[in-house]
Parts: structure tokens; sequence; C-alpha cells
């Protein structure tokens, strides 16, 4: 263990390590693409000298993913994303593996952005962001952490839009690698991963049946597509609201139902926001919901459900079960919102699967990498991830499944770079 990491951490109890090396040791086992770059990176050494700080779900994969980094060369700080997702086992055993953590399961608001800014006072050369929340910090609070920094890699939607309205602005002072953006961060994480994590975490701490119900999916993009082909798959009757008519289109050639929410509001037993918008299940929808209905977030930040105006119309609130909120309304009627309206897939469960997060966090660590050798000529701008980092990750991913593909001959190599069909 460093010393300096276990002197300069905060974390809620080091005893609990024993049980954070499990699970870190689990995650580590079903991630054969990290494996393969972790060894790229203890050769290549990176980010050696150089100082990195994160901010991101702080469970087991993510844990991995920072002793990946760190195998590189870095110093590494550590700081969780969300108050209910972080693992406090998981933090323990971090800083035994030398990497100083500034994070515990469910901190006030004002101590989870003390945790969050403890991790920016390192003055980081490279950063690894989560919906935008350092970048936001740093240009609006604290700039005079950000005096190293070369750039880093955003995790989210939310926080690229939050970076690109920097951008557009004027605003942003250092390179942004948009992951997310990448195809195998939006078609696998955000479709395969939330769709079997929202789930998984509805399921399991509500432990009600789903098939026969009607689930409305407030939103069809990427995750909105995983949540409600996953619902589907359970034997629920979907019904997707949406504000863009391309994915209202889409959404009905998948065979779902779509309809505006205020008409939805009255059908649904379970309603699942994938936004990452403010209020879309709000005082108007309240009104009209059955008795029983059951509510919850897989976007990003809590503000999908209008929780005011939920509050406003109760008379009564309880916890009823861990992660679930029972809002007795004036008229008799109960509402059930999971996790806080946080993230239901980390806040009510362990977010996405392993093999999963192996492509997502690979995508991560070689877009560090990437900011890290390129930051002077990419420029002060939201950059896409590189397609040749992209088809990497996919095919270390077939190589690791046992999976190959075909090559293109040199005849069609030619036959596609010729705008003469008969030559």
């Amino acid at each position: 263990m460093s010393s300096l990491s276990k002197q300069n951490s905060i974390v809620t109890d080091m005893a609990l390590a024993p049980e954070g090396h499990l699970k870190i040791d689990w995650v580590k086992q079903h991630m054969p693409v990290l494996n393969r770059i972790r060894e790229q990176f203890e050769k290549e050494q990176p980010f050696k000298g150089l100082k990195v700080s994160i901010t991101l779900h702080l469970e087991a994969k993510t844990a991995y993913l920072a002793k990946v980094v760190q195998a590189g060369g870095a110093e590494v700080t550590i700081t969780g994303s969300n108050p209910l997702s972080t693992q406090d086992d998981v933090c323990a055993a971090l800083v035994e593996d030398g990497i100083t953590v500034f994070a515990k399961y469910n901190p006030s608001p004002e101590e989870f952005k003390a945790l969050n800014i403890k991790a920016l006072e390192s003055k980081p050369d490279l950063i690894i962001d989560d919906g935008g929340d350092f970048a936001t910090l740093l240009h609006s609070e604290r700039p005079d952490l950000m005096v190293n920094i070369r750039g880093g890699a955003e995790e989210t939607t939310t926080g690229i839009i939050r970076l690109k309205a920097l951008e557009k602005q004027g605003m942003l002072k250092f390179p942004m690698v948009a992951v997310n953006d990448a195809y195998c961060k939006h078609l696998f994480d955000n479709r395969y991963g939330t769709g079997q994590s929202a789930w998984d975490g509805i399921i399991r701490t509500t432990n009600l049946m789903v098939a026969g119900k009607t689930v409305v999916v407030v939103g069809y993009g990427w995750c909105g597509k995983g949540v409600a082909m996953r619902a589907k798959g359970l034997g629920a009757n979907v019904i997707v609201t949406e504000v863009d008519a391309i994915k209202a289109v889409e959404a009905h050639m998948d065979g779902f139902h779509v309809m505006p929410i205020v008409e939805a509001a009255k059908l649904g037993d379970f309603f699942i926001t994938v936004t990452g918008n403010r209020y879309v299940i709000r005082g108007e929808h309240f009104d009209v919901m059955k008795d029983g209905a059951i509510l919850c977030n897989a976007g990003h930040f809590d503000v999908e459900v209008n929780k005011p105006e939920l509050s406003e119309r109760s008379v009564s609130q309880r916890t009823v079960r861990k992660n679930i909120e029972e809002y007795q309304l004036k008229d008799g009627r109960k509402l059930y919102l999971l996790a806080e309206g946080r993230l239901v897939n980390l806040g009510a469960a362990d977010g996405h699967p392993a093999e999963i997060m192996d492509m997502t966090f690979a995508l991560q660590a070689l877009s560090l990498k990437y900011v890290n050798d390129n930051y002077k000529s990419i420029g002060v701008k939201v950059e896409n991830v590189p397609y040749e980092l992209d088809e990497q990750v996919a095919r270390y991913n077939l190589e690791s499944i046992g999976l190959a593909i075909d090559t293109l001959t040199p005849e069609q190599v030619a036959y596609l770079d010729s705008w003469d069909l008969n030559a």
C-alpha cells in the first residue's frame, strides 16, 4: 500500500478492503480487452510522471480501469460521479493499491461536491470525466486547478452536451475526447449495457413481475432502445414516448406503441426515463398515473423525474424498501420512486455487465493515451474517438471470444476505391 495514498484519501472504512479486492479480481477475469491494454501500458508507460484524475461510478469495473491507467505510469486520483453508486469496499481496496480516493457511499450534496474538488486538487495532467462534472467545476469555480491539464475523455451523452456548449461559447480550455460517441460505446454500452443493468436494478429492488405489465420508456436513444428491447424480452407491453420524430418512427417500426407521455402516464406500471433531459415526467403526469406506478431513471442526473412536484402532491413520504420511496398523493394513490431518481442501474444494482464495460473502459484508456499523445495538435475542442481506436477495441473483443471475420481482397479494395466500376 502507498502510505501517501492512504494518508491523503477520504474513504468510509479501510477494513472493507478485502471484499473490494475480491470484486475487482472478479471483473478483471471478465475484461480481456482491458487486460490486453494493461499489458501494453505496462511496457510502454504512456502516462509516466503524469497525474490523472478520474470521476466515474466508483465500483469494481471502474476500479480496474483506474488500475490499468496506474499501470501505465500515472499517479491516479479517483472520486465517484454519483452518490449512490460508490461502493465503499472498492474504494478501500483502491487505496491499498496505491490510488488516492475521495469517495464514499451516499454523501450529502455538499460533501459530494467537496470530494470532487479534492480529486482535482492534485492539479492533474489528464482527466476522465462523467457527465461533465469535472469540466464544469474547473471552468466555473476552480480554474486554478486546470493549470496542468492537457486534456481528457468524457464518458456520457450528458457530458458531451455540456462540453459542446462550452466549446460553442468559446469557453472550453482543453481538448476532450467524446468517448460516448464512439461506436463501441453507444452501440454496446448504451444499448445492451443499459438495457440489462436497468432491469437488473428494477427487478432486484422491487422483486415484482414484469411480464404482462405496461412499461413506458421515455426516450428512444441508444439507452432507450436497450431498455425497451429488454422489457419486451421480459414479456412487457412497451410504450415509447419521444420528442424526435425520426426516433418515434423507429420505435414504431421496432414494434412498440408510440404516444405522448400524458397519454402513456395513464397506462404505465413501470416508467423508465432515458433522455438526459430535465423534468420529462412531471406534475401533470403524476396526476393521471395508476395507483402503485413505479418510476425510475436510467438517464444521467436525478432531474428527469420532477421530484419537487412529486413531493408537492404528496401528503406523506416513506422508505418502504431499500431504494424505494413511497409518495402517497392527496387522493390516496401511491407512487414509488426508485433510487431517489438517480441512475437505477447503479444506485440499485452493480451497473453494466463487466464484458460491456470492458469495451467502454478500453476506449477510455486508449482515448486518454490518444489525447496525451496529440493534445497539441488536437487543439481546444471536443474530439471524436479516432475510428482506428474504435475498431481496435472491437477487434480485441472478437479475438477474446474466439471469433474471426473476413478481410477485403486487393481486388475488392481497388473496386471500392475506384469511381469507374468497369475499370
